[in-house]
């Protein structure tokens, strides 16, 4: 950008150069015609009218070139009262500018209308649409993980996380959520699966641990007792734990009723028992207040940030992928409906309008401060770079119309 602000003030320069010099060549002409003319009036009668026209053309010439110079610097370096206006007034001018802009630019009604008509839902849309586009957002966006996961401590984030979790849980019912959780499940069923998952659990742990209970027996058994006794003893054990669980299986056994009943308990419990809400509220802050907990979050954090920067700086980014994917779908959904577009349009321009109001006073108060720290000689050519060009005609037609009143003049001198 500073580049092209460069070829442009350049570009300008240039063209104030022409004008400055077809000015002032404007003005020799005149001197020189005037000079001619005076020489040899009295000889060609007729002269005397050019004569007239160069003199009064020389006078607004130079009226007019001090009138331009004064405004950016003293003419000639003399230090006239008056002069090198810019220079001696820029804090009042960057002042007057800064207000310029708040008052009669940034305005709700000047932005609002000016904005209406712009269909920045449209305008997005089809851009995300493009797939190079929407890629390139994705990628910029998954781009800036890395820097802002670098930012985190992973230790600060477990606290964080421990934290938040407490205080999140510290005033709230816990026990009455987790009854209507339990109860939810219920009528769905879904205690009684677990209760047929955990009597095939221990049966399994019954097979799977035959010898282990075989040798505890022998172990706890008195020396005198033999150890086929202790043999009989452990095959009646497991035969009648065994005929225990199977009396569980049965959809109508006493044990489902029990387990029914005591379902039901707990689901009632929770949900109003002041000594339950105790019991789980003390469970729960007791686990999230554990240094376990804390060391258990921070693993948990940095194995995510890990997948998320190898995923984040990986040519073939899922992240980016699937970001992309979205943005693409968000954009063909905007496309489609109309009644979305004009929404997102009323928002956007309720934002930008309001965003700008408020801060008209911050943006005027930029202006202002960045022209009162440019010295005077800078803010001087800044303007004359970019006004320059047109005062120079100020010149040229000073020139002209100077010569117009001089010839005018002369000849009401002759008709008198």
């Amino acid at each position: 950008m500073g580049n092209t602000e460069s070829i442009h003030e350049s570009e300008q320069l240039f063209q104030l150069a022409k004008t400055r010099r077809l000015a002032t060549g404007l003005l020799i002409v005149m001197a020189l015609v005037f000079v001619v003319a005076k020489l040899l009036e009295h000889r060609y009668f007729p002269l005397s009218f050019l004569r007239a026209f160069a003199e009064a053309a020389m006078v607004g010439a130079l009226a007019d070139w001090f009138a331009v110079t004064a405004l950016f610097k003293h003419p000639l370096g003399v230090p006239i009262p008056h002069t090198a206006i810019i220079q001696k007034n820029k804090d009042r001018i960057g002042a007057s500018i800064a207000y310029f802009l708040e008052n009669n630019f940034m305005t709700r009604a000047v932005i609002s209308e000016e904005l209406r008509d712009v269909d920045f839902a449209a305008v997005a849309s089809h851009w995300l649409r493009e797939a190079n586009n929407s890629r390139d957002l994705a990628r910029q966006i998954v781009n800036a993980i890395p820097a802002l996961l670098h930012m985190m401590e992973d230790e600060d984030v477990g606290n964080f996380l421990q934290q938040r979790a407490s205080s999140a849980l510290r005033n709230m019912a816990l026990a009455p959520i987790l009854g209507e959780v339990v109860a939810v499940l219920a009528a769905g069923g879904q205690h009684r699966v677990m209760f047929d998952h955990l009597i095939e659990f221990m049966g399994r742990m019954l097979e799977n641990n035959r010898n282990y209970i075989r040798q505890k027996i022998h172990d706890v058994s008195p020396k005198w007792v033999p150890k086929t006794i202790d043999d009989r003893f452990f095959e009646r054990l497991l035969t009648e734990l065994q005929n225990i669980l199977d009396e569980m299986r049965d959809p109508d056994s006493e044990w489902r009723e029990r387990f029914e009943e005591a379902t039901q308990r707990l689901i009632e419990n929770l949900k109003t028992s002041p000594e339950y809400e105790e019991k789980v509220a003390g469970t729960i802050h007791g686990t999230l207040g554990n240094p376990l907990f804390k060391d258990y979050t921070t693993r948990v954090w940095q194995e995510v940030k890990a997948r998320l920067l190898e995923d984040a700086t990986s040519e073939d980014s899922r992240a980016v992928a699937r970001l992309d994917q979205a943005i693409r779908a968000f954009a063909e959904a905007l496309v489609q409906d109309e009644a979305v577009r004009i929404k997102l349009n009323q928002w956007l321009i309720e934002f930008a309008t309001e965003t700008i109001v408020e801060r008209r006073s911050v943006i005027a108060g930029l202006v202002k401060n960045v022209i009162w720290k440019w010295d005077a000689e800078t803010i001087s050519r800044k303007v004359e770079i970019h006004v320059g060009k047109d005062l120079q005609y100020i010149r040229i037609n000073g020139t002209l119309v100077g010569g117009m009143v001089g010839l005018g003049i002369h000849l009401i001198s002759l008709a008198l």
